[in-house]
Order: C-alpha cells, then structure tokens, then sequence
C-alpha cells in the first residue's frame, strides 16, 4: 500500500533571510544597521535561532511605500 505524496507548499507570508532582503532592496549591510539605528527600513524578527528575518508582506509595503516617495 502506497501512502499519498504531499507536496510542501510556501508559506503565504514567508520569513525571508536578511541576506536576500538586503539582495532585494539592493543594499548593503552597513546601511541596512544604519537604517535601523535611524529608525527606517521594514520591521525585522529574529528567529529563536538568532538569525535576522523579515516577513515578505512587511518588504513588499516597505518597498511600496519607498516607490511612493
């Protein structure tokens, strides 16, 4: 007897790396830091692991909101 195969989809809203946001936005880390310091760029988690994550949904308003300015 065979058990169904289930496919693993994405999460609707993913945590994206800080190495791939920062790819996205197309900065560096340095600003990114300085950023923070200032109080500007999309709401960033760190995962119980330590590692610096941002929700997709969050880097798509930040993105649209800087398109907008």
């Amino acid at each position: 007897m065979s058990t169904p195969t289930r496919r693993r989809r994405a999460p609707k809203d993913e945590l994206l790396p800080l190495a791939d946001v920062l790819e996205e936005l197309g900065i560096s880390r340095p600003t990114w830091y300085r950023w923070r310091d200032r109080g500007y760029g999309p709401e960033a988690r760190r995962t119980p692991s330590g590692r610096i994550c941002v929700r997709r949904s969050v880097l798509d308003a930040f993105k649209d909101e800087m398109e907008a300015a």
